[in-house]
């Protein structure tokens, strides 16, 4: 007979699953971004403000307080030829004081002191106050636009009409102007605008001018007459009341802002009327 094979028992491990361990991110903090240092590394000249030039003229270099924004608080500044810096507490080692002397208003701090530059020119309290920093470039810019207003001023002035030109003129030279001939006018009126551009403009655009001028010009003509305590304004040929000046404000400026008015206007026609 054949045996029966015996059983055999199997042992079972149970399946262990291991689960990912998940690592909570650091975050780190970002470190500050060092500011960009936009100094320009040139030569730079500084100036002394005033008309008068000292042939000697000494600031201070030490005791000087800046205050420093960031910081909080005011530092002291100090210039020494041995030091990279011009702030106390970042020196190190002997501080070797030295002096700052403009001669004949002038003081040209070549582009190796930068640590003068930036004391003179970002820290001094003197700065622009005494002294400034000549920049040619500004300079240049603001001498350019002074140029392009001089020329539109007088482009403005060689096409302006005769009435203009006079009402212009006579802000300037009163009534000297009514002696003139046009070419004279003309002449005057294009010097006036190269001298003077900004204002010139200014006036070109103020109506009120023309109408001053009117009115100046309808009280010599004898059209208008102004009281001899310049407060009323009247017909000249039947000195009926035309208006009252307020007080206080200039007759042909009040008379020019009258002819503005309804009944002004009307007055106006009349008087343009007659002038032409």
């Amino acid at each position: 007979m054949a045996k029966k094979a015996k059983k055999t028992e199997v042992e079972t491990t149970p399946l262990v699953v291991e689960q990912p361990k998940v690592e909570t991110p650091v975050m780190e903090k970002p470190l500050p971004k060092k500011k960009k240092d936009t100094w320009e590394i040139k030569d730079r000249v500084y100036i002394l403000k005033g008309s008068k030039k000292p042939l000697s003229k000494m600031i201070k270099s030490a005791n000087i307080y800046w205050f420093d924004e960031e910081k909080g608080y005011e530092r002291e500044l100090k210039y020494c030829e041995n030091q990279r810096t011009t702030f106390v507490d970042e020196m190190q080692g002997d501080q070797r004081l030295s002096h700052i002397i403009f001669r004949n208003g002038m003081l040209p701090v070549p582009k190796e002191k930068t640590v003068l530059q930036k004391l003179l020119s970002n820290y001094h309290p003197m700065s622009d106050v005494l002294y400034y920093e000549w920049k040619p470039t500004e300079v240049a810019a603001s001498q350019i636009d002074t140029l392009e207003m001089e020329i539109e001023a007088l482009n403005a002035a060689q096409s302006m009409d005769i009435d203009m030109a006079e009402a212009i003129m006579r802000v300037e030279i009163g009534s000297k102007v009514s002696d003139m001939s046009s070419k004279e006018l003309k002449r005057d009126l294009l010097l006036y605008a190269k001298k003077n551009p900004a204002l010139f403009l200014e006036l070109a655009d103020d109506d009120n001018v023309v109408l001053r001028n009117f009115g100046i010009r309808a009280t010599e003509m004898g059209l208008l007459k102004l009281s001899s305590d310049q407060r009323t304004f009247s017909w000249g040929s039947n000195d009926r009341k035309l208006m009252n000046v307020p007080f206080d404000e200039h007759p042909y400026s009040a008379l020019a802002a009258w002819f503005k008015t309804d009944e002004g206007m009307e007055i106006y026609s009349n008087i343009e009327k007659r002038l032409n």
